[in-house]
Parts: structure tokens; sequence; C-alpha cells
């Protein structure tokens, strides 16, 4: 039989979509990063190898040009070694700049390799996750990870590792340099370590919790421009803008104060650290030390000059050993959520899969719980259905009945906790995947389509069919005729976002003639025509008649109008199964059907002004 839907009002509300698990854990947000860089290590680690050359190279250089000066002080300078003193020099830091150069080639490449690694590993990844799973995450949560997540491991990658080799090798070549020069002029530059780390340890104090801050209020700031984006009709309708935009500048001062604090709680001792990572301090010290060797005859005029030049090389690296810290902190979080989202357990594939036998559902003792490994509220608690291959079966009850639940296990959006669901004689778990999901069509009350053409949207059940299929398919669904008629360009037209560009009942027609080009032999209808105007709905029921027909149906019923006609009513409450049967049989019954049927037909009675009628008798007349 054919499953028809109408267009009166809901005595009911919709159920809710399952609530969200909590979120998956995944390694340390330092594991996390270097997990993620994997499979571009060895690119890595060149670069930090050519940038550490680099350095090396960068201070020999500057040693040489030192050199270079001691011997002009000399009483009889040598003209020749202060040229070649002077064109080692130069060769030094030229290779320093090439080298560094190279460096950044190396790792920016290395991190465009990362991105589309990442992005593939993500997307396969997605692919084979519940689909239970990536419902809960949300459109936006997974558009973050994939999109700008990955591309804040840029500076991770491109930035940070060739100047974490630069800025680590450089100190130490410079202190070595120092140490051969003179030992004593060495312990005079680290003694003001202890004082520089200090300046940091002050300077990153309470990162963590100022941070969380300021990222809650940024992330605020950007959830109220969205909503003021997507809630403009509702905006311009009930509010003058004054009450969103108060909502959008409240947000937008904690945004402010929570800046301001973090940079209140850092000045004094950010000026500090500045002060004491800058060359002046690294100079006054080494030449007081350097004055005072001088003056007792144990060093040379000359050597103290190229004390002077080398000696504020290590400090001039600790500020960007800061900067560093600070871009690794900020890809920490995004390689965190990356790996949070990979570390999804995906949906297991049987070993010794098997192939549906026709179209009958049947439920068994079905246990599933939203929570943790199912330790959460059971959504059902020991479910049984058997819907023979070929009928319609009606799901009915309150809101967070479990009417959702019971459709969206069926094409394994989850796994059951305890018990087995058959398609076709078969547990789902050992039907793969795929052989599923071809097995099972879903028209949902909300449809969903691509921004792409209307053919590409519809052959999206099955890419390789062909126009006069597609074409079909459109046919059946009572979509054909707009197609060509009313779009610019038939089926070539471009839906827009979310098929924006088409009304609703031609959006519900073209998700129709997409399940209908799939050809499932199971169908569910989730109330697809709830918000269907007349005009449209009497398309759509025809519609749908035609993609039922000779099919096992499973509607989710929010009307009771819609199924009377079923084959079998299942009424659910809490998880359970509470009522079977035909429409007749129940009514008879005088059960919770029957309730609910009454409340029904008394909504239906209700109009525009009843209520005024009723409290007000002059108003008949």
């Amino acid at each position: 039989m054919s499953a028809t839907i109408s267009s009166t009002s809901t005595a009911e509300k919709r159920e809710p979509a399952p609530p969200e698990g909590p979120p998956v854990t995944g390694p340390s947000p330092g594991r996390a990063l270097i997990g993620v860089m994997e499979p571009v290590h060895g690119r890595l680690l060149t670069s930090i190898a050519v940038a550490a050359t680099a350095a090396v190279l960068g201070v020999a250089g500057f040693a040489l040009v030192a050199l270079a000066l001691r011997e002009l002080l000399e009483p009889v300078p040598d003209p020749a070694t202060v040229f070649r003193l002077l064109g080692g020099a130069l060769a030094g830091l030229l290779a320093r700049f090439g080298l560094r150069a190279l460096s950044f080639h190396l790792s920016h490449l290395a991190s465009f390799e990362l991105e589309v690694e990442l992005r593939t590993r993500l997307a396969e990844h997605l692919a084979r996750i519940p689909l239970g799973e990536a419902q809960r995450l949300g459109s936006g949560a997974v558009k973050k990870v994939v999109q700008d997540d990955v591309r804040a491991l840029h500076i991770a990658v491109a930035d940070s590792v060739p100047l974490a080799g630069f800025t680590l090798a450089q100190p130490v070549a410079a202190l070595v340099a120092l140490g051969l020069l003179d030992w004593r002029l060495l312990l005079a530059v680290l003694a003001l370590g202890p004082i520089v780390m200090i300046g940091m340890r002050l300077a990153t104090r309470d990162y963590a919790d100022t941070r969380r801050a300021y990222d809650e209020a940024n992330e605020a700031i950007n959830a109220a421009v969205v909503e003021f984006v997507q809630g403009m009709p509702v905006v311009r309708t009930f509010d003058d803008g004054t009450s969103s935009f108060r909502r959008f500048a409240t947000r937008v001062h904690a945004f402010t104060r929570a800046t301001a604090a973090w940079q209140e709680s850092s000045r004094s001792s950010m000026i500090f650290s500045r002060a004491m990572m800058a060359p002046l301090p690294a100079l006054v010290i080494i030449l007081a030390a350097g004055v005072w060797l001088t003056a007792s005859g144990s060093m040379s005029p000359a050597t103290l000059v190229v004390a002077l030049v080398i000696g504020t090389l290590p400090i001039e690296s600790i500020m960007p050993l800061m900067w560093l810290a600070h871009h690794i902190n900020e890809s920490k979080a995004g390689a965190a959520r990356i790996s949070a989202l990979l570390a999804i357990p995906p949906l297991p594939e049987p070993e010794r899969p098997e192939q549906p036998a026709d179209g009958s559902i049947r439920f068994r003792d079905v246990r599933f719980s939203y929570g943790p490994d199912g330790a959460g509220r059971p959504a059902l608690d020991g479910v049984d259905l058997d819907i023979p291959s070929g009928t319609v079966c009606a799901l009915v009850g309150p809101s967070g009945s479990g009417k959702s639940t019971v459709a969206r296990l069926i094409p394994r959006f989850w796994d059951v906790t305890g018990g087995e669901i058959l398609v076709g004689g078969v547990d789902v778990r050992r039907i793969p995947a795929e052989v599923l999901l071809r097995h099972v069509s879903m028209v949902f009350q909300d449809p969903f389509l691509l921004e792409d053409t209307i053919a590409a949207n519809i052959r999206l059940a099955r890419p390789e069919a062909s126009d006069a299929e597609v074409e079909a398919a459109a046919r059946a669904a009572q979509a054909h005729d707009f197609i060509v008629s009313e779009l610019p360009h038939g089926y070539q037209t471009r839906v827009g976002e979310r098929g924006a560009r088409l009304s609703g009942g031609q959006r519900q027609r073209i998700t129709i003639a997409r399940a209908m080009l799939a050809e499932a032999p199971i169908v569910i209808l989730d109330e697809a025509t709830a918000f269907a105007d007349p005009e449209n709905e009497a398309a759509i029921q025809d519609a749908i008649a035609e993609l039922t027909r000779g099919r096992t149906v499973v509607v989710i019923a929010h009307r009771l109008s819609t199924v009377a006609d079923a084959d079998q009513i299942v009424v659910l409450d809490s998880g359970r199964v509470a009522e079977r049967g035909t429409h007749r049989q129940l009514l008879d019954a005088g059960g919770r059907y029957a309730r609910l049927w009454a409340h029904h037909q008394r909504a239906r009675t209700w109009a525009l002004g009843s209520a005024a009628r009723a409290e007000d008798p002059a108003v008949t007349r």
C-alpha cells in the first residue's frame, strides 16, 4: 500500500534530535601536535637541520667579522688575513640567508602536503564513523576541525619549524664560540640566564586560564554574528535591531575586557622580559667584565671587540623562542581537536559480510543508549518489532518516545547496546555499511541539497545513473515539470546553498527523486510534507505514493491522520512498545493511541477565533 501525508496541524511536538554525547578524548595536546605532523616528519627534520646549519654558519660569519676587526687593531695588521677573514664572513652570512630561505621553502612544502594529508584522512574517517556520531558532532564543529584547525597548523609547520632550528642552534653556537674565545666572558653572559628565565616565567604565568577566557569571548562574538545573520528575517520582523545588536555589543565588550585583563596581568612582566632580552644588557655585562679583564692585563682589547660582536647573539634568540612557544601553543589546541575526531572509532565492518534477502525489518529485544559505551539513560529499552517486506509501519508516540531512534538504527547510524536488528533476515552488523545504505532510503522533513545542479543532487543516490534515469526519477517524483518550465537551466540549474533557490516543496521533490533513483527496498519517511503548501503537498503525496509502491515503508508520524491506513501502527512510550495494531484495532482498545487520536481530532477542528467564539456566544451569531 502507499503512504500518504496530510497538511493538518500537529498536536504533538517534533521529536528532539538525539542528545549530544561527551567529546571523544584523544592524546594530550603536545602528543597530538607531534602525531598529526607524523606524515611530514622527514621533511620537517630536514628543514630543522638546514635552519640549524644556517644559524651555525651565521654565527661563524659574525665571528670571522670580529676576528677581522681584531686583526685590524693589531699594531701591524695583515691585509691578506683581513681579506680572507672578511671573505669567509661574507660566505658564511650568504650561506646563512640562503639556507634559511631553503629551510622555509621545505617547511612550506611540508605544510601544504600536511594540509592535503590531514583533510583527506579526516574526510575518509568521517565516512567510516557511525552516522550518528557525525550527527552528534554537528556541521559547525566538523567544519572547524577540517578547515580552521588544519589551517591553523600552517604556522606550526611552515614558520615555527625552521624558526625552532634557527633559534635553538644560534645561541648554542654563539655560546660555544664565546667559550672558545674566553670562558670568563661566557660565564658573564650565562649570568643573565636565570634573570631571563624568571622574566619568561612571569610573562607566561596564568597563560592557560587567560587564553581560555580570551578564546571563549572570541567564540561568543562569532556565535553572535552568526545568530544575527541567520536570524535576520526574525530580527527584522520582531526587533528594531536594538535588542539583537545589544547582544552582539555585550559580547564585544566581554571580549574587550578579557583582552584588556590579559594584557594588564602581563604588562609589567613583559616589559621586564623585553628589557632583559634586548642586546643592551648583554653588551653592558660583557663590556664591564671585559674592561676589568683588560685593565688587569688578562685580556687584550681586540679580544674584547670580538666578544662584543658575538656575545649578543644568544640573547637575541630568546624573543623568537617566546614567539615560537606561542605559535606551538596556538597549534596544540587545533591538533588536539583533530586527534580527537580521528580517535572516534569507525563503524565496525563485518569480517564475513552477508547480503539482505528482502526488505523485511525485525527488532529483537533492542536496547540503546546515547551515553558513552551505552551507559546513559536508555533511549530504547527492549523493543521488539516485526515489519514484513512490502508493508507500511507507522511509528507514533509523544516527543522523546524513541521514534527517530528506531528509524536511525535501521540504517545503522549507531550500533545497538543490546539485542539485534535484522534487515532482510541479516543482522545489520553483518551487512557492509555501503550495502546497507543502498538498501535503505531516507526522506526527512528538512530536505538537504548540495550546492550543485539539480541533476547532480538527484544523481547523488546513484552517480553512474544516466540522464534518462535521472529524468525518469524526477518525473516519478512530480519534479520534472517545474524543473524544465520554471528553472532557467533545467536540470543544470544550480540550487544554491542548501537548495536556497528552490521552494520547500521543490526541494522535497528533488530529495524524493533522489530516493527513487536509489531504488532501495526500504524507505523511511519523516513527515515529508509537514511544511508544504497545499499545492506542493498534493504533488509530494503523489510522489511518495510512487516511491513507496512495493517497498517496505517506515513512517515516523507526527500527525496521526498521515498513517491511519498503515498496515501496522506501533505506539512508543519512553523507549518501549506500548501498543501495536491497525488504526481500528488501536481505537477499539481505548489505550494510548486512542487518546492521541482524540487529541489530534480536537486539534484539527481548531481555527483562528474559535477560542473567542467559545467564550463569547455573540460572536457566533
